[in-house]
């Protein structure tokens, strides 16, 4: 995966488009921490990709600071409202956790929609890239291009390594019967709650990251529709896999792109693209691959 990311670039592929899938691609891995792992399905995602991105937007411009700080300020900002957001959702479970998500969401989009600094429904725009350490200017892709794929290695590393640890194992163990996990002495609200503001966290590092790539911060990254489209990209490219998300938002973000002069019929192709791996191919894309060469991907 990573030698692909790397060498997109160096056979013609656009470099701003890569570093969107990579955006969208840890956005997902963060969703299906929660959803894959943790079997919590929020339907409230986007309320921390958007927010990470209007405060880091806000640091860069308003306040000068360096990218890596705007960034690391957003995605604290995100796992904050994670914290809390996590405190009201967790009691609850099933649709009751799903519609909890997506009232706080509603709540965040119109803070941002009505908020003096995000620049209501124009956003924060012409953002500056900045010079990275105060030394390497971003404003050159080719000096973007690695800041980002470190980013979303080191993102996809971290969630390996909680998947494989202890406390990943306690959470899929949850997963598949919390009774039994709470008969065994574990805090399932207490490992569940810590999850989400993982995921959380590293959700709003994907949308701050986006915000400086674009140089844009806008109500899109905190609707209620981003939400739905992180659970598409997770459910095509395979739930509860490492590498599914990462496919599942290469595949959307590149029907976005290239068929973007459909106009309104995208959603309808995305939708038809949707029926067909919810019938055909359960596991997503990634999940039958692993499932056809047995072995976990």
């Amino acid at each position: 995966m990573a030698l692909i990311f790397i060498g997109a670039p160096l056979v013609g592929v656009y470099p701003v488009f890569m570093m969107k899938v990579m955006c969208f691609a840890l956005f997902a891995c963060a969703f299906n921490l929660l959803l894959g792992y943790g079997g919590l399905l929020s339907f409230g995602h986007a309320m921390f990709l958007g927010s990470a991105g209007y405060v880091s937007a806000h640091a860069a411009k308003v306040w000068g600071l360096t990218p890596e700080l705007a960034i690391a300020l957003g995605a604290s900002c995100a796992g904050a409202l994670g914290w809390v957001a996590g405190k009201l959702a967790i009691r609850r479970q099933g649709i009751y956790f799903a519609m909890i998500t997506l009232a706080l969401a509603q709540l965040v989009f119109f803070f941002s929609l009505q908020a003096p600094f995000t620049g209501g429904e124009d956003g924060i725009q012409a953002v500056p890239r900045g010079k990275l350490l105060g030394l390497i200017d971003l404003a050159n892709p080719a000096a973007m291009y690695p800041f980002v794929l470190a980013i979303f290695l080191g993102g996809f590393l971290l969630i390996y390594r909680i998947v494989h640890s202890p406390f990943g194992q306690v959470l899929k163990a949850i997963r598949e019967n919390e009774a039994r996990a709470i008969s065994l002495g574990y805090d399932a609200d207490r490992f569940k709650h810590r999850a989400f503001v993982l995921s959380a966290t590293l959700a709003g590092l994907a949308g701050a990251t986006k915000a400086i790539v674009f140089q844009l911060a806008s109500l899109t990254d905190v609707h209620w529709s981003m939400s739905g489209e992180v659970v598409l990209m997770t459910l095509v490219g395979g739930m509860g896999t490492l590498f599914g998300p990462v496919v599942g938002a290469a595949v959307i973000v590149s029907m976005q792109n290239y068929l973007a002069q459909l106009g309104a019929w995208v959603t309808v192709v995305q939708g038809a693209i949707f029926v067909l791996c919810v019938l055909l191919f359960r596991r997503g894309i990634i999940g039958e691959i692993g499932h056809l060469l047995k072995k976990s991907l």
